[in-house]
């Protein structure tokens, strides 16, 4: 049986930054995908039909390719919590949180705080060492993001209820990419994604069944959105994410994460019409600024 290599020709390895690139495309997608989608799903039901056909489809592959399970009960639980946390907990608590009146700037600016949390968590998780330089890139970071949303209209009057899902979805990506990367960095991406979706989808279902009533409406648009959520997002950005962490530091990876709001800006004024002003696009060229000095500066 063969794994997957998660070492990467010279042609994909920095200053291209392919990876990272694409990453933050396929991350990004998935905001105006799913806006897309949710007129026809309520969003656990949305939810189930992402992580269950991501699932499916990893489990064929990893049939066909026969790449190898875990061979310990606690690799397996280990596969379990980062399922639970970056698919079932980031997900659901973000859906959540826009069911119940969050606005997309609102929940942009929340999870646009992933990198400081990570960078914080990194430290003492991990043991990682954040220099000068990327401290000033991180928090620079967090004031693009608030200009991309400022830029977009913020609507600020919400819930306590919705935020503290959104909140919730924070606290899923920052502890799920900690988690995989102490805990998961040796597991084969095929099979670990399968299991940690697979997972989602158990959490899923009852509240899509429960809460919901297997709301949905079978489209064109649903099904093609479910399945660009299932194979580009759920499959190839976290499996992206998980094989950057392999490869470098935890807080200079999720560092990318200040680009999302504004690359997904840039997309729903290209696909949706929605309203790009000058001051998110100011915010986005602090964020890639920022972003510069997280990933291309010495640590000190």
């Amino acid at each position: 049986m063969t794994t997957l290599r998660t070492a990467l020709p010279a042609s994909l390895a920095p200053p291209l930054l392919v990876l990272p690139m694409l990453f933050i495309l396929m991350w990004s997608s998935g905001y105006v995908v799913g806006k897309l989608a949710l007129p026809f799903a309520g969003p656990f039901t949305l939810l189930v039909l992402r992580f269950g056909l991501a699932a499916l489809v990893l489990l064929i592959v990893a049939i066909v390719t026969r790449a190898p399970w875990p061979r310990e009960r606690a690799q397996y639980a280990h596969l379990v919590v980062v399922g639970l946390l970056v698919q079932a907990l980031q997900f659901g608590g973000l859906y959540t949180g826009l069911k119940l009146g969050v606005s997309a700037g609102v929940s942009a600016l929340i999870i646009g705080a992933m990198p400081l949390c990570t960078a914080f968590g990194a430290g003492v998780f991990l043991h990682e060492r954040v220099g000068v330089r990327q401290w000033m890139g991180l928090i620079a970071g967090i004031a693009g993001v608030l200009l991309v949303a400022l830029g977009k209209g913020v609507a600020w009057h919400t819930g306590a209820a919705g935020i503290g899902a959104v909140v919730l979805a924070l606290a899923g990506i920052t502890f799920g990419t900690l988690y995989q990367k102490k805990y998961c960095t040796g597991l084969d991406l095929r099979t670990g994604g399968c299991i940690q979706l697979a997972v989602a989808t158990a959490v899923a279902l009852p509240l899509a069944l429960g809460l919901e009533g297997w709301q949905v409406a079978w489209t064109p648009t649903l099904i093609l959105a479910s399945g660009w959520l299932s194979v580009v997002n759920s499959i190839g950005a976290v499996s992206l994410l998980f094989l950057m962490m392999r490869r470098g530091d935890a807080s200079r990876v999720a560092s990318l994460f200040y680009l999302i709001p504004g690359t997904t800006a840039l997309m729903g004024f290209a696909l949706l019409g929605e309203r790009l002003g000058p001051v998110s696009i100011a915010g986005f060229a602090i964020t890639a600024g920022a972003v510069y000095l997280c990933t291309r500066t010495a640590k000190s």
